[in-house]
């Protein structure tokens, strides 16, 4: 029997789209993580406890927080301004709404040069350090022997707690 030279065209694209079909799992392939830069995290304070330094305090985005000894408490003021900023992204004082672990009469707030309101805990403004890639880094502790990781009471992270304690993992 002769073909009919309209029907192998139709053939074709119906075995290739059966092809095509078979190889569908029906659902979209998945779209690559999207990251929200820390700076647009959820504002926060929360206390926790890291493996090799004890209790301290991090943003909405678990990235950790750090004082600068060059800042003064009384009254509360940053000693880092412009070129600084880039390297320590000063905490903006709405992270005061949502504290875990922080005892609220030790947080406040103190407005830069530049009119922008920043968080202080025990009146120390807080930073975060910029190159701090994932939640947990403290690569900027002991930064130019003035920067450290703060304490929920307002303190700094001097040194490692002795992570061989059986209680380091807070257990």
């Amino acid at each position: 029997m002769p073909r009919s030279p309209a029907l192998t065209p139709l053939a074709t694209g119906c075995v290739v789209l059966a092809v095509i079909t078979a190889c569908d799992t029906g659902s979209p392939a998945p779209l690559p993580p999207q990251s929200v830069p820390a700076a647009e995290a959820a504002p926060a304070l929360n206390a926790v406890r890291a493996f090799d330094l004890g209790r301290i305090v991090v943003d909405g985005a678990g990235f950790t927080l750090y004082r600068y000894d060059k800042d003064t408490t009384a009254p509360p003021r940053s000693a880092c301004d412009s070129a600084c900023t880039r390297t320590w992204q000063p905490v903006p004082a709405t992270a005061a709404q949502q504290l875990r672990g922080i005892d609220p009469a030790l947080v406040g707030s103190l407005t830069r040069a530049d009119g922008t309101d920043q968080v202080t805990l025990a009146g120390h403004p807080l930073y975060r350090y910029r190159p701090d890639e994932m939640p947990g880094e403290t690569g900027g502790m002991r930064s130019g022997d003035a920067w450290f990781p703060v304490t929920p009471d307002g303190n700094k992270v001097q040194a490692a707690s002795d992570p061989g304690r059986t209680d380091a993992f807070g257990l």
